[in-house]
This record gives C-alpha cells, sequence and structure tokens, in this order.
C-alpha cells in the first residue's frame, strides 16, 4: 500500500449512501426533480429531504422550489463547488483503490 492511502480524506458528507446517490445521479444531469430523485434512489420523502439539506448545507447541491402546474415542484442540481468536490471524491477512491495514472 502507497504511502497516500488515507481513508481519513475521503468526503463524509458525500459518502453516505443516500447522498452518494444522488451526487451521482446530479453528475450526469443537469437538474433532477425531488420526484426524479426519489424514484431513481428509492428514498423516502423525509429521508430524501434531511439528505439534499445535508448536501445543500455543504454548499454542493442547491435546491429551488417553484410551481408548475399550480402544483409544488422541488428541483435539485449541483453546484460548482459539488461538481469540484464530486470529482476530488472520486480521485480519492481511485487513489485509495491504487487505480492512479501509472498503475
Amino acid at each position: 500500500m502507497g504511502a497516500e492511502f488515507d481513508a481519513s480524506r475521503i468526503d463524509e458528507t458525500i459518502h453516505g449512501r443516500l447522498r452518494l446517490g444522488i451526487m451521482a445521479l446530479l453528475s450526469a444531469a443537469s437538474s433532477a426533480t425531488f420526484a426524479e430523485i426519489k424514484q431513481k434512489t428509492g428514498a423516502s420523502d423525509g429521508n430524501l429531504s434531511v439528505h439534499l439539506r445535508k448536501l445543500e448545507d455543504a454548499g454542493y447541491v442547491s435546491v429551488e422550489k417553484s410551481f408548475v402546474d399550480r402544483k409544488p415542484q422541488t428541483r435539485a442540481a449541483l453546484t460548482e463547488a459539488g461538481r469540484k468536490a464530486w470529482l476530488a471524491y472520486l480521485d480519492q477512491l481511485r487513489t485509495l483503490l491504487g487505480d492512479t495514472p501509472g498503475n
């Protein structure tokens, strides 16, 4: 194992299973509605709300609330900081796995 192995560098805000799923989903889409995220992750309303809030509080996700056809709609998207944190998280996992250039 190389000297670069340091599991404590993993971003705990992202690393939770549901938050990881949300980040992965949003990294592949410009944005997604609450209903879309809920359907793709299998989360309950309350659980999804809590984890979106944690990502929002970290500055990784922006949440916008609006009305569509007189119905409330919540839409989430990665922020620039969230995209950077996501890429750093993936890089750290690669490092932990020894999957670095030249290996």
